[in-house]
């Protein structure tokens, strides 16, 4: 885990990492489809996330799913996401 570290203009790799009371300024996150990142009482300023490999298929697989037809399951998935699902 990564603790009290601040990261300035730094590409930063997130499959399976954990940080706490950190601080990225200008960082490019990025996120390939492993193991979620766990964040605890980070601050983000100005950052670019990216996402490659698998999480850029999925992100691919979602906007076809999309485009054919299935906005209803995409907009539901962005509602749990947001917070807006009721729970």
């Amino acid at each position: 885990m990564q603790t009290a570290t601040i990261y300035n203009h730094e590409t930063v790799v997130l499959d399976g990492e954990s940080f706490s009371d950190c601080e990225f300024r200008s960082c490019r996150m990025t996120y390939s489809g492993g193991p979620v990142a766990h964040f605890e009482n980070c601050r983000f300023s100005d950052c670019e996330w990216k996402f490659d490999d698998a999480a850029a298929r999925t992100l691919a697989h979602l906007k076809l799913v999309w485009a054919v037809g299935g906005k209803a399951p995409v907009q539901a998935m962005i509602k749990e996401i947001t917070g807006g699902g009721g729970r």
